[in-house]
């Protein structure tokens, strides 16, 4: 049975101090899958999913003491651990929320429990984790909750809040387009290679 908005009520107390403080059953009621294949609404619209209707987003004011964490996987690629920190600056600029952390599930630093702790020296009261990760699973479901969980306890003070990975956002659409547009574009020899592909001749045309 799918979660809705009317099975919800983010207001109450009880919801609030599941959502904080129990990551293990929170995030699984939070928000369930629909098992039906022909429904591709996957997430409830009203809660996660963004549309063009209703100007890309909810845009809610930053609330002083919120501090952000965006965590993704990992990697043993230092390259691509960099470029999470180019996002962070990215959606720091964009959304002017003064205290925005990166953090890495596993295999490299900064950890979750780090970039908490960072949260909490800069006055963050209430930590967002938004997982960088395109849909939920395993790591969703129980090793951010668990790492984060884990973090929180030196700050029983600070309450916490983990959002929904990206999901099906239309505006994926488009990124996902200009991403297959520009790599076009450099296969037939009209644009230099992006930031992602720079210096390893992964984007050409394979014959």
């Amino acid at each position: 049975m799918a979660a809705s908005s009317s099975s919800l009520n983010f207001s109450s107390p009880k919801t609030r101090l599941e959502l904080g403080r129990r990551p293990d059953r929170s995030v699984l009621n939070f928000l369930k899958m629909r098992r039906d294949p022909s429904n591709i609404r996957y997430l409830p619209s009203k809660l996660c999913v963004a549309s063009a209707a209703n100007g890309g987003g909810f845009r809610k004011p930053v609330v002083e003491g919120d501090g952000v964490i965006i965590v993704d996987h990992g990697s043993r690629r230092k390259e691509s651990n960099l470029m999470l920190n180019e996002f962070v600056v990215m959606f720091r600029d964009k959304t002017k929320y003064p205290i925005v952390e990166p953090a890495h599930m596993e295999l490299a630093e900064p950890s979750i429990k780090d970039a908490f702790d960072s949260c909490v020296r800069q006055g963050a009261r209430r930590v967002i984790v938004s997982p960088f990760f395109l849909f939920p699973g395993r790591h969703w479901n129980q090793d951010i909750p668990s790492l984060t969980a884990e973090a929180a306890k030196e700050h029983p003070e600070v309450s916490y809040v983990i959002t929904a990975p990206l999901g099906l956002h239309e505006l994926l659409v488009d990124v996902v387009n200009d991403r297959i547009t520009y790599c076009l574009s450099h296969v037939a020899g009209e644009k230099d290679e992006c930031s992602v592909c720079a210096g390893t001749g992964k984007c050409r045309l394979y014959n």
